[in-house]
């Protein structure tokens, strides 16, 4: 059975400032060492002083988003070479509220995880489904296909990326998959990894969806969720120092 170091990292969406951030990042380090790999995803003007924060720690940054271009007229775009010359380790790329609120397609998620791993940057690929996508069984056609796009794009380099399950109907509401639904799906989508990648068994299966401090010790103990991708809890300090001693 392959042993996969479970991996925390905290996505502070559209949060922040000069004052919290530094705050936030020192009682991160702090904390140190974790056994699980540590990592934020903050946003863009904000990466600078995440890097020089977290230089010379074993902690990762990253970013939110990636664009799928590589350089050119796409303004507001960030290009995934731009992140690797801060020092990024992870793009997310695929979020819900991205594919709801800026209409992602799965194909446009596909090619933003192509050009991060292109320079460098390992893509945390987000999947789910709604509330009514759930209720209407359709949880396993819907991950499938949002995962298929991915995995027929990145071709040989499938293997490369981090997957995130994150049902939407349990983002910031509080609600949570119980341990058994989420091992469920985590389970579907490592199945259809392993039909695509040799690499599947190390490949690294992360839940997002209200993990707290509370609920992180049990989703962890499951045997295909490998870590969490963290929102709300990752803005204090506590929380998140809390969920990555969860993950040890």
């Amino acid at each position: 059975m392959t042993t996969r170091k479970k991996l925390i990292a905290g996505n502070w969406k559209m949060h922040g400032s000069h004052a919290a951030n530094a705050e936030l990042l020192a009682g991160i380090a702090a904390a140190r060492p974790f056994v699980a790999e540590v990592a934020v995803c903050v946003p863009f003007p904000y990466l600078s002083e995440t890097a020089v924060a977290l230089a010379g720690s074993d902690i990762r940054w990253g970013a939110q988003d990636c664009s799928a271009h590589e350089q050119g007229a796409y303004t507001g775009e960030v290009s995934a070479a731009m992140l690797h010359e801060f020092g990024c380790r992870y793009a997310i790329v695929g979020h819900s509220e991205r594919r709801q609120y800026h209409a992602e397609s799965d194909q446009l998620v596909a090619d933003k995880a192509k050009a991060a791993l292109a320079r460098g940057v390992t893509p945390i690929v987000c999947v789910g489904e709604t509330l009514a996508q759930r209720e209407a069984n359709e949880t396993e056609a819907i991950v499938k296909r949002q995962l298929s796009a991915v995995i027929h794009t990145l071709a040989h380099c499938a293997g490369e990326m981090v997957v995130a399950y994150e049902p939407v109907w349990a983002i910031g509401t509080g609600k949570t998959a119980t341990p058994a639904q989420a091992q469920a799906v985590h389970a579907l989508l490592r199945a259809q990894l392993a039909a695509a990648t040799p690499h599947a068994a190390a490949m690294k299966i992360l839940y997002g969806g209200s993990v707290k401090p509370g609920n992180a010790a049990t989703l962890f103990s499951q045997p295909d969720i490998d870590g969490g991708l963290v929102g709300g809890a990752s803005l204090k300090a506590a929380d998140f120092i809390a969920i990555c001693r969860a993950a040890a």
